[in-house]
């Protein structure tokens, strides 16, 4: 069997986990799948901490001591979140340190009700870069149009930044715009641009699933013809966009002081429509200076029987730009469609907050020390 895991890392692409728990912490588990299956990062949201701390026993003894101490919900899933991002940054130290702050990173996000205000997403990037305190951390922003001068400030501060729910090619640009705004900030105050690190996590599937849902309530050749294409074309013309601004004049002299390329990140990759090839979103997306972030199961479908066959993004610009006119020719809007999706994702990241807050305080309450 050919090490398909192995060959996409060849290829200029990092292998990072969309997931992280406590259980995979002490088990060995995140340990085990940088050493076999080429894992070099981590990412995590609030959905993902949800599902983590409402399963099992393994945040009991910390949420005791939580509950024991009166701390307020709020605290104390800052307190266990940034512990485990903390651990796992650790565990991926090596890899920070050979690939020289490129990978080894452990992505945790804001809170996403913040996701509408400025100045709060600054200010909280800085807490979680203080709680957390490890060099190999990404601080996660959303890209609302909140979010863009969030961004530049936090990098013109120092903090390396995951840029999260990115969907339209007009906002990546402006993520990226933000992005340069914030070196150049950077640069000026004297800071020491090598240390400063950006990836920008553009959404794949959710594209698909919203466009194909579309495509067939019309039902027609053509709308059939036209379903799975759009998401993988969106994300082959963000890279388009991402060589355009990075080969500019205006990255040339911050590139001249050091400055990393802010990657793009392949986010939402695991297939969400049975009728497609489970590791799709990962064989067909294959590009220099890229990640993608995969849930397990699409991380070991890649491993298993996945096909990796070089570059399939670059030169292949044309037709991506043909496979989103013929679904606008069929009078979906791809604009409507983006905008909707960036709200359902904040909408989503604030619902899975909400969960988190209810289960985190229905289990400080479940184990808090009885009186007297």
């Amino acid at each position: 069997m050919t090490d398909a895991l192995k060959r996409l890392s060849e290829e200029g692409v990092a292998i990072w986990l969309d997931d992280l728990s406590r259980k995979r912490i002490t088990s060995g588990n995140l340990a085990e799948l940088i050493d076999q299956q080429h894992v070099v990062g981590v990412t995590t949201n609030p959905s993902i901490f949800q599902k983590a701390i409402s399963q099992g026993d393994g945040y009991d003894q910390q949420l005791s001591d939580l509950a024991a101490r009166g701390v307020s919900v709020e605290e104390a899933i800052r307190m266990i979140t940034t512990a485990d991002v903390r651990d796992a940054a650790d565990i991926l130290r090596p890899v920070f340190d050979a690939t020289q702050g490129q990978d080894g990173r452990v992505s945790i996000e804001v809170d996403p009700r913040l996701a509408h205000n400025t100045k709060s997403t600054v200010a909280e990037a800085k807490q979680l870069a203080w709680l957390v305190d490890r060099p190999n951390t990404l601080i996660k922003i959303p890209a609302t149009e909140a979010g863009l001068p969030a961004i530049t400030e936090t990098i013109a501060r120092g903090i390396s930044v995951n840029v999260t729910l990115i969907f339209s090619l007009d906002r990546y640009r402006k993520v990226m715009e933000a992005y340069l705004e914030g070196l150049e900030k950077a640069k000026a105050a004297g800071l020491d641009l090598s240390t400063i690190h950006s990836v920008a996590s553009f959404f794949v599937s959710r594209v698909d699933t919203e466009i194909d849902k579309r495509l067939d309530a019309l039902g027609t050749d053509e709308a059939k013809a036209a379903r799975g294409k759009v998401g993988l074309a969106n994300a082959r013309l963000a890279y388009e966009a991402y060589e355009e601004v990075f080969s500019s004049d205006r990255w040339a002299a911050l590139d001249r002081a050091q400055a990393n390329k802010q990657r793009p990140l392949w986010a939402s990759t695991g297939v969400k429509d049975p009728a497609y090839k489970d590791t799709m979103y990962v064989e067909e997306l294959v590009a220099p200076n890229t990640v993608n972030t995969m849930p397990e199961a699409t991380l070991f479908a890649t491993e298993d029987h996945g096909e990796i066959t070089g570059d399939t993004v670059t030169g292949r610009y044309d037709q991506a730009r043909a496979d989103i006119d013929a679904v606008e020719k069929l009078g979906i809007s791809y604009d409507e469609v983006v905008q909707l999706l960036e709200d359902e994702g904040v909408e989503k990241f604030e619902d899975a907050w909400n969960d988190l807050l209810k289960s985190t305080e229905a289990e400080l309450k479940r184990l808090a020390p009885s009186e007297g």
